[in-house]
């Protein structure tokens, strides 16, 4: 058996034995650490903490939840940085919502309102001097995406494919097929980052196996961003390989739970 199929066999089974936010004595044996103990924000970046305080996340019935219209829109981060290793989470998103996971992120930046292209908008604020917590707006996350999605639903996904709907490389590669169960029901994902190569797993199977160095990464952010966007340079290039994984706000509900990670020895 491969060893990364008797790897999502063994955590399925381990997270089906542990209760929530737990961590089982095999998990705890073989290295995974708890990113989330279901009451507090022990691990994140603790939202209430910033000035003026985030509102785009709560702690809801053991959930990690992303609020729909918060004031700031911006992600939920992790304390500490990773550079390899195997994430596992369960997640709900509501109907029509969109979500991700992202990693090995690069840089983030308050956007500010303008009747400018969105990719405009973020490249002017890359070279601008940085702006002060605004107390509404946009905090806009560069880096690789995990997308979380309603496929059916969702606008995005329906207007975009596969590489916008569920454990696509957001805008890069598709999975190889739609392995979500129904919308309001928890799934399962792992994530391994290893250097540059990546695998995206949902619900058990293997959807997603790429490298962050493949021509479509560089195909599409060229596409999106340009050869001389900041964005492309930062995403093509990777200079940051420390990097936090943060929980998305994309202005939807999801929720998180059973967040479990492990480093990866080169």
């Amino acid at each position: 058996m491969h060893k990364w199929l008797a790897l999502a066999v063994l955590l399925l089974s381990h997270t089906a034995l542990a209760a929530d936010n737990q961590l089982t004595g095999a998990e705890k044996t073989a290295g995974w650490r708890l990113l989330f103990d279901g009451r507090t924000y022990d691990g994140w970046q603790d939202p209430s903490k910033r000035t003026p305080p985030g509102d785009s996340f709560l702690i809801e019935d053991g959930c990690l939840k992303a609020v729909s219209h918060p004031k700031i829109v911006e992600d939920l981060f992790t304390r500490d940085t990773f550079r390899d290793f195997e994430l596992q989470f369960d997640w709900r998103i509501s109907r029509a919502g969109n979500s991700g996971v992202k990693y090995r992120i690069q840089d983030h930046l308050y956007i500010p309102d303008g009747h400018e292209k969105f990719e405009d908008r973020v490249k002017a604020a890359l070279l601008a001097p940085r702006l002060p917590r605004p107390p509404k707006g946009q905090d806009y996350v560069i880096g690789f995406e995990y997308q979380l999605t309603d496929n059916a639903a969702n606008s995005d996904a329906r207007a975009h494919g596969p590489k916008h709907q569920t454990a696509a490389l957001y805008d890069v590669e598709p999975p190889s097929r739609d392995a979500t169960r129904a919308v309001g029901e928890f799934n399962h994902s792992l994530l391994i980052v290893h250097g540059d190569h990546v695998e995206h797993w949902l619900n058990g199977e293997k959807v997603l196996d790429t490298s962050l160095k493949s021509p479509a990464v560089a195909a599409a952010m060229q596409q999106r961003w340009g050869a001389d966007s900041p964005v492309y340079d930062l995403l093509v290039h990777q200079p940051h390989a420390d990097c936090p994984i943060s929980l998305q706000n994309h202005d939807d509900e999801a929720w998180f739970k059973n967040i479990k990670i492990r480093a990866i020895s080169r």
